[in-house]
């Protein structure tokens, strides 16, 4: 086997290892032996567990923005929103197991980020997006901000969940995560207030 072929044979047992079983729960010795290899193999391609997890989690972290930010150009907000919630969920479906490596607190730090950064990392480029149908409709440009982070989150906490349930199917649940949020967004009021007691 070439080191090139190697180095991904052990990234994918980590992969999977680090899905099933977290970070802590996962071992240098079990990578070794799921790999037929010897740990010192293992620790010569990345220095250790850390090294190995680190690089997990920034190709999954790079997979998921990639895939995230590919949605958020061009066509009409709805489409856009439509396609962000579909890109998130069919990471889900398509790299569970790269999903709950992310969802996880990481205790490495990696090149890319925890999966916070990432959120932040989409919820800046909805942001961007929000601020110009803002400014087009009077509302504050400043609350951009406030609305993209509501945004993201609900579909990654939603993402979260439906990981586990599976159902209803993906296109129903991104549906009904745009029916939500754009019906709530076309109903804004310019000032919202509470109205306690």
């Amino acid at each position: 086997m070439t080191g090139a072929a190697r180095r991904q044979q052990l990234l994918d047992v980590a992969r999977s290892l680090f899905a099933e079983k977290g970070f802590d729960g996962t071992s240098i010795e079990e990578i070794a032996h799921r790999a037929s290899v010897s740990k010192p193999v293992v620790y010569e391609h990345f220095g250790g567990k850390e090294g190995i997890y680190a690089v997990v989690v920034d190709r999954e972290t790079q997979s998921l923005l990639d895939r995230m930010v590919s949605t958020l150009h061009g066509g009409h907000p709805k489409a856009m929103l439509e396609q962000a919630a579909s890109a998130l969920l069919g990471y889900v479906e398509d790299s569970h197991d790269g999903f709950r490596i992310l969802v996880r607190d990481s205790p490495v730090a990696s090149s890319t980020g925890t999966f916070s950064t990432l959120l932040n990392d989409i919820a800046s480029q909805v942001e961007h997006i929000l601020g110009q149908q803002f400014a087009a409709r009077g509302y504050d440009e400043k609350l951009a901000a406030l609305y993209a982070q509501a945004l993201v989150g609900m579909v990654a906490l939603t993402g979260q969940w439906w990981l586990d349930a599976r159902k209803p199917k993906r296109d129903e649940v991104a549906a009904h995560l745009v029916n939500l949020a754009w019906n709530g967004l076309s109903n804004l009021e310019h000032k919202p207030k509470l109205r306690l007691g």
